[in-house]
């Protein structure tokens, strides 16, 4: 019995931008359709030459005066008219009748047989998928891809820690001691055995070899693969001074850095962080904890200076000194003085600080050189579009090592969302587009409540709207611009923080809003439906 061929609704013409493409599913089958000068195309999704469905991605363009798609594997030409593949003609694909319905794009098609058992066909033989990188991003794409698509890929893992995956975010409480190693484990190796992972802890990738598909790690195996995902997270930045490398001068960055500084702690002993901003603040916090003397180092004139404005940062100060933790503003590190070991700083202006140890917190830079190695483009991150892909259509990219439409990335949040649309694409029934959002900031020092998100310098046209009430430790302030926020910064009270950072993602019209906005939601809704009385009145 032949299937019923049906029309089917896809999505608005708008979902498409001109001269792209989008992914439907219809039946199981895989079609992609394209708009070209709003006129509408239909082809299969699946590339024959590559073995992939991926033509929906392909760029569109004339060739020798026919409508064409390029595949973003091999670079076969496929006809948007009649589906011939221009190099070899045996791989050629079906199209479909496609329209508009007003504003909805329509495909006709089969909704059973051929097309599903194609799929089953193709899906028998697995693919061979390596991810650099154990961390945090890479293990949540390789997360999302098993719950799509749990039998299209044989997984290989590599990573530089001889551990499973751990929250590196929660770094700081097993500092403090507030947590346990155990404590923040998200895959201890049981779990890659369990997903049929294999997982090569201690062992980096050394090297990619994309003309032949392969990787070779630091032991020397040598691997090969079909899509190769880069997850090589950042490196911190070690500041380019004499006695750098000291024993005791340690980044904080992985466990290996946070059991190193928990060795040193002895009480009454003397810490140097350099750096004042998020993670040095939480190193030091840390470190007090430990029973440590601990002196915060920082090159300008505010903590987080990047996150906060003069009134917030000088409100966190004192917090932190009335926890016991001392500051030394506007200091650039000259040298750090020792033997084999570290036993002070010097500081530009001649002035030392004696330490046992020597903590750097001045930031990260993205982990790219394995990538720039292997002739990637890369820009302060390794570059991909709006799919995570890399110039190299068989490699993907996520995390701390990207550089999306010029922005690199620091906190969890964006990491999430990237791996979420990765592995939609990996597992190859992706439509989704990374769209970066601005998360927030936010302390992990047990106590004091701060939170930060987008702009709070402010342009000409902004205004700020604040709310000070200095001796119970609360500030909050909203940067407002054309009716939309684009920035808060919150210390003492952060409990309506996510809901700024929503009206300022979204671009909410807060206008009705204003009065009430430093309020919260609750009191901005009743402003909102008072006005709406008086004007039904």
């Amino acid at each position: 019995m032949n299937p019923e061929v049906l029309w089917h609704e896809v999505c608005e013409l708008d979902d498409i931008l001109p001269d792209a493409g989008v992914c439907a599913d219809i039946g199981g089958r895989q079609i992609a359709v394209f708009r070209v000068d709003d006129v509408l195309y239909a082809i299969d999704n699946f590339d024959p030459a590559s073995g992939a469905n991926v033509l929906s991605r392909g760029l569109v363009g004339d060739l020798g005066g026919e409508l064409v798609v390029a595949s973003p594997i091999y670079k076969h030409h496929y006809s948007l008219v009649s589906g011939r593949c221009i190099e070899e003609p045996e791989h050629s694909v079906r199209t479909y009748p496609a329209r508009l319905d007003g504003k909805t794009v329509q495909i006709k098609a089969a909704v059973a047989g051929e097309a599903t058992s194609e799929r089953r066909a193709r899906d028998d033989v697995k693919r061979r998928l390596v991810v650099i990188g154990n961390g945090m991003a890479g293990m949540r794409t390789v997360e999302e891809l098993l719950h799509l698509a749990p039998n299209l890929y044989d997984i290989e893992v590599f990573g530089a820690e001889p551990h499973g995956n751990y929250n590196r975010v929660l770094l700081s409480p097993v500092l403090s001691g507030e947590k346990r190693i155990e404590d923040i484990m998200l895959h201890p190796q049981e779990w890659y055995r369990e997903h049929g992972v294999t997982l090569h802890s201690g062992d980096p990738v050394l090297s990619i070899d994309r003309a032949r598909r392969r990787v070779t790690a630091r032991s020397g195996i040598e691997t090969s693969y079909d899509r190769l995902l880069i997850a090589t997270g950042s490196n911190p930045i070690v500041l380019p001074v004499p006695g750098k490398d000291l024993d005791g001068v340690v980044t904080f960055r992985d466990l290996d850095d946070v059991n190193t500084m928990v060795a040193a702690a002895v009480p009454g002993s003397r810490a140097v962080v350099i750096g004042g901003g998020l993670l040095g603040l939480e190193a030091a916090n840390g470190l007090k904890c430990r029973g440590m003397h601990v002196t915060v180092v920082h090159l300008h004139a505010r903590l987080m200076d990047r996150q906060l404005d003069a009134t917030a940062a000088a409100l966190l100060q004192r917090s932190l000194e009335n926890r016991g933790l001392d500051f030394k503003m506007l200091a650039s590190t000259q040298s750090i003085l020792g033997e084999t070991r570290v036993t002070a700083v010097r500081f530009a202006d001649g002035s030392e600080l004696p330490a046992d140890l020597v903590v750097m917190a001045a930031g990260v830079r993205p982990n790219i050189e394995i990538a720039r190695a292997a002739g990637l483009r890369c820009e302060r991150g390794i570059v991909v579009d709006d799919t995570l892909q890399t110039y190299d259509p068989c490699i993907y990219a996520v995390g701390e090592c990207v550089q999306h439409r010029q922005t690199t990335f620091g906190l969890v949040a964006p990491l999430w969302e990237q791996a979420r649309v990765c592995a939609a694409h990996l597992a190859e029934i992706g439509v989704a587009r990374y769209v970066s959002t601005q998360p927030p900031t936010q302390l992990k020092v047990t106590g004091i409540d701060l939170f930060s998100v987008g702009d709070f310098s402010g342009g000409a046209r902004s205004e700020s709207l604040v709310f000070s009430d200095i001796k119970r430790g609360i500030y909050k302030r909203l940067i407002v611009e054309d009716d939309t926020v684009r920035g808060a910064v919150l210390y003492g009270d952060t409990v309506h923080g996510p809901w700024y950072a929503e009206l300022m993602n979204e671009a909410r019209n807060i206008g009705p809003l204003r009065d009430t906005l430093l309020f919260g939601p609750l009191a901005s809704s009743a402003t909102s439906s008072a006005a709406t009385l008086r004007g039904g009145a």
